[in-house]
């Protein structure tokens, strides 16, 4: 069998596990944390943000904060900017950093929004993630390190890489 086979289906499972334990601890006060602001977000402050996690917990939804801050992963296909099409900038959603453009958005089949490339070079950090027994490269944002996703070697030209990201941490505007 092919070993992407393997990989997917063991990434599939891990994502479905992580996200059924997250979504058994929601509750009422999950909703209320929906509702607040978020005092820290900014699209033109490119600061670094360093927050205690109880003032992350605080500002981020239940299911933000378990990507973002606990580095898990939303269950495939679930995203509502999987199959997105709309033009403008994606931002990361727990500290309103930029992202990607839309133009660098493609359809990679992996369950998960794919980009080929950063906004800039300093948006994206790269961290070595050896967890699940795979070694991959993880992204998060360049200015809060929120957990984002996993950068792969098996994007399309002109950069060769596929961004697989959480849409839950993702913010858009047009």
């Amino acid at each position: 069998m092919n070993i992407k086979f393997y990989f997917y289906t063991i990434l599939l499972v891990l994502s479905f596990t992580n996200c059924t334990a997250q979504n058994n601890n929601n509750n009422k006060s999950n909703m209320q944390k929906e509702n607040k602001a978020n005092p820290y977000y900014s699209n033109k402050d490119t600061n670094k943000l360093v927050l205690k996690e109880e003032e992350w917990r605080k500002i981020l939804t239940s299911e933000q904060f378990y990507i973002a801050r606990q580095k898990g992963t939303e269950q495939p296909f679930s995203s509502k900017f999987e199959n997105f099409k709309e033009k403008g900038t994606y931002y990361c959603a727990a500290c309103g950093n930029a992202l990607f453009i839309s133009d660098t958005k493609f359809e990679s089949g992996c369950g998960w929004p794919s980009f080929y490339q950063p906004i800039n070079k300093s948006s994206i950090i790269y961290t070595p993630d050896t967890t699940h027994g795979m070694q991959r490269t993880e992204v998060q944002c360049g200015r809060c390190k929120a957990h984002l996703g996993h950068v792969f070697n098996d994007g399309p030209p002109p950069s060769g890489l596929r961004y697989c990201i959480n849409g839950v941490i993702l913010d858009f505007k047009k």
